[in-house]
């Protein structure tokens, strides 16, 4: 009786992932070893200040990816910026996708990744600041629709995230939380669409409509007398 293989580590998995999407994006250009860079990007989604946006959400948000790949223009270039989109993260500022954008233009091309690739990784990352790519835009559709996916989770798997969000922002007083976190919320069912690829439109709008409004809903009621 043989044994079966044992489960890859998630982490040993992450940066295979990682060594293949860079080593495609340099299209056959030499570089360096792809190994330090995904040290140094894992080692940024493992700081302690985070509760959602971790080494998990970046495994996801690649999941999904992979999911929507046919609708991409470059799925290289919308994987790496996967890796980066929330590579600079810290809960209390509000540019953090700008400082994720200019670490990937940064790190890539020393990474051997060429200037047209780098560019468009970057474009990708700051276009997550509002989740509204252009009508067209392939690249940015299937980003934002991976990123956005995990609010069409089951309800206990949304509350998880909402949970995890709320961690996050820890330092914030509840009445602060609320406001903000509802406006946020406003803003996303705003949007005449939340997601833009066919499979999302399909299989995550409903849905995640439904969960933004019962979080919008249960923080109005939160904030009523105690």
């Amino acid at each position: 009786m043989t044994d079966s293989p044992r489960p890859r580590d998630p982490r040993t998995a992450l940066v295979d992932r990682w060594r293949d999407t860079l080593l495609a994006a340099r299209s056959g250009a030499p570089g360096p070893d792809p190994l330090p860079y995904a040290e140094n990007l894992l080692a940024r989604w493992d700081e302690p200040q985070r509760r959602y946006h971790t080494t998990a959400h970046l495994t996801a948000v690649l999941d999904r990816i992979d999911t929507l790949a046919g609708y991409a223009a470059d799925v290289h270039a919308v994987r790496l910026a996967a890796w980066f989109h929330d590579a600079v993260y810290r809960p209390d500022r509000t540019e953090n996708e700008e400082r994720s954008a200019a670490l990937a233009e940064r790190a890539l091309p020393e990474a051997g990744v060429g200037e047209v690739v780098t560019a468009e990784v970057a474009r990708l990352v700051r276009l997550t600041v509002t989740h509204d790519p252009a009508e067209g835009d392939g690249n940015g559709e299937v980003l934002c629709d991976a990123d956005l996916a995990v609010l069409a989770g089951s309800p206990q798997e949304y509350a998880a995230y909402a949970a995890q969000v709320r961690e996050e922002y820890g330092f914030v007083p509840d009445e602060a939380f609320r406001a903000g976190r509802a406006a946020v919320l406003r803003q996303l069912l705003a949007l005449p669409r939340l997601f833009r690829t066919p499979h999302g439109a399909e299989e995550w709008e409903a849905r995640a409509r439904h969960n933004l409004a019962t979080e919008l809903e249960l923080l109005g009621s939160s904030s009523g007398p105690q």
